[in-house]
């Protein structure tokens, strides 16, 4: 009779591999440097931390009452300048009366980004859905349509022109960028030598100095009469500084593609542009969406500087509703915690979405 196959049962490991502890272990005291540096860093957290609290909450003012504001100063924070401008803040120099255009408008955009995140939405409709966004947009925006009372452009100002500029520049570099790419790489020296050109002279100043250029100079080398809205080139201004940089980071996947999977495309009679389309470009952006991301959220962040140029959104609606009134104007910081707490909610879910992409090719690559 043969003897029977009886698995000894799994026995608990000597150490515990799983849990706080062990966390803790492998992180916070793996070592004596690492060790010193978690004790540093919690006695400064025990150290800070009660006073921030009493600052944020326990010693605050949370209601609009300006007198109140000045009997806390320097032992608690005012929340009510929040309470009392958030209106200014959000929606800028928008008619006060119609700002629930801005709201509604910035409602519809947002609702594009989050459906356009969802893979059930990645449809060829989906540019339909965008080019219905974009004209509700701007109907709400501008007025003049179904009865709402036109509003100038240079009126626009706060949320809804921060998401305004990142989401259109975002969606207009792109394409650009990948264009500008394959022309570095292009075999065609005309294609590579204007590529070059434009991201080597892109790259080499500061988005505020092509602000700059868009907003004031531009208008200079146009015909006598001609008049182009300082939103469209602040638009095109941030769209091609975006194109540049996002450009060299496809250019930097393109160039991580084996040079024999072109090859065998050749030899299966693929055109040129079906090899892109079907072979080197999605590798090539798979593998640089941390990278895009980045700099997405770097455009986001940027639209701060059209300050500079006389649009106001966020940073400078904020300016608007502080400066034209004395009673709140010593309350800048609170203002400044509040708006960056919109910008730290959009930029962290860049961030997480980018992560949950990653995690997604990640599994695409391991099947």
């Amino acid at each position: 009779m043969a003897d029977t196959f009886i698995p000894i049962p799994a026995r608990p490991s000597p150490v515990r591999t799983t849990g706080a502890l062990p966390w803790m272990r492998r992180n916070l005291f793996a070592g004596w440097k690492n060790s010193l540096t978690t004790v540093i860093l919690i006695g400064l957290a025990l150290w800070l931390l009660p006073k921030a609290m009493s600052w944020v909450f326990i010693e605050s003012v949370w209601r609009p009452d300006a007198e109140a504001c000045q009997a806390a100063r320097g032992q608690g924070a005012c929340w009510g300048v929040v309470a009392e401008k958030y209106r200014i803040i959000l929606f800028g120099r928008f008619p006060y009366e119609e700002q629930w255009r801005p709201l509604i408008a910035t409602l519809i955009m947002v609702a594009g980004l989050v459906l356009s995140c969802i893979r059930y939405f990645w449809k060829p409709w989906l540019i339909g859905l965008w080019a219905f966004v974009v004209a509700q947009f701007f109907v709400l925006m501008l007025g003049g349509l179904f009865g709402l009372s036109p509003v100038r452009t240079d009126q626009w100002g706060g949320l809804p022109l921060t998401i305004f500029l990142a989401t259109i520049s975002i969606f207009l570099a792109f394409p650009l960028s990948v264009i500008v790419a394959l022309g570095r790489r292009s075999q065609l020296p005309a294609a590579r030598s204007a590529s070059i050109v434009y991201v080597e002279l892109i790259r080499g100043v500061p988005l505020i100095s092509v602000l700059f250029m868009a907003t004031f100079m531009f208008p200079l080398f146009m015909p006598p009469g001609t008049e182009i809205d300082t939103l469209l080139r602040v638009v095109v201004g941030i769209t091609l500084f975006a194109g540049a940089y996002m450009a060299e980071i496809i250019r930097g996947g393109l160039q991580a593609i084996p040079k024999g999977q072109t090859e065998a495309a050749d030899t299966l009679g693929l055109t040129y542009w079906q090899t892109q389309r079907k072979i080197v470009l999605p590798q090539a952006l798979a593998m640089v969406v941390p990278s895009m991301m980045n700099n997405f959220i770097s455009i986001f962040k940027d639209t701060s500087l059209v300050y500079i140029v006389s649009l106001f959104e966020l940073t400078g609606a904020l300016n608007i509703a502080l400066n034209s009134d004395v009673d709140w104007r010593p309350y800048k910081i609170e203002g400044y915690i509040f708006i960056a707490l919109i910008y730290f909610a959009f930029c962290f879910s860049m961030s997480r979405y980018s992560l949950w992409v990653e995690k997604q090719l990640s599994t695409s690559k391991a099947r």
